[in-house]
């Protein structure tokens, strides 16, 4: 865990210092909220009620594609450098190399989320007069959905980075594994915008918090072979 923290806080250094990842990720998804947006019509107006349902498929659209090209570049800013095969001397197991990758891609994402999140909802018309959004509840499901996002993404963004054609095999390779995440995110937020927390809410932040530690486990006992590969 030390190596991990002390690799994350490097990442988040480098971000910060460079923010050429956080920049680009959140003008990606902004435009997508954007194209989105114009595709079924503003939020903003006399639509608002019509495509407030539309919300949360399109925030969650929006944070899984994000996800993906924040944790392509984890790897590779070691990989353009050559300096890959040097973390993996470090002493210590090969899965904090793992960890610490995700846990320098999931601070970027929750900083990306603050300005996703909001912008999406408002775009959709869940956010403003009139709307009362349940955010200790919707912070909940934004911190677990992200991390099993991040998780997934980080795994498969180490398994192409060696690969040509990483920037297509990735999202290609990840994103079946994410159904499952997108899936009960996009409920869990639905069912907040329209009634608050519900039993189904709960249910689904519950498979959402398995997935997540299932994702993480499974991942840090693989990532040595996938190093090995």
């Amino acid at each position: 865990m030390r190596n991990a923290l002390i690799l994350a806080l490097k990442d988040a250094q480098l971000a910060g210092r460079t923010r050429d990842t956080l920049l680009s990720t959140a003008f990606f998804a902004g435009l997508l909220l954007l194209v989105l947006g114009l595709g079924l019509g503003s939020g903003l107006g006399s639509e608002a009620a019509q495509l407030r349902p539309a919300a949360a498929g399109a925030v969650w659209s929006a944070l899984a594609l994000a996800a993906a090209v924040a944790a392509g570049r984890a790897f590779a800013s070691e990989q353009e450098a050559g300096a890959l095969e040097a973390l993996t001397l470090y002493p210590g197991p090969h899965g904090g190399l793992y960890l610490g990758k995700l846990l320098g891609t999931l601070l970027q994402m929750l900083l990306l989320s603050v300005f996703i999140v909001p912008l999406g909802l408002l775009f959709f018309g869940a956010l403003g007069a009139g709307v009362a959004v349940p955010w200790p509840a919707l912070t909940l499901t934004v911190l677990l959905g992200v991390l099993g996002l991040c998780a997934s993404c980080t795994f498969y963004a180490a398994i192409t980075v060696n690969l040509r054609a990483r920037e297509a095999l990735l999202p290609a390779l990840a994103f079946p594994v994410l159904v499952p995440v997108v899936l009960a995110s996009v409920q869990a937020t639905r069912y907040l915008l329209e009634g608050g927390w519900t039993p189904e809410v709960a249910t689904w932040l519950g498979f959402l918090a398995l997935f997540d530690v299932s994702v993480i486990v499974v991942s840090t006992l693989l990532f040595p072979f996938v190093l090995e590969n």
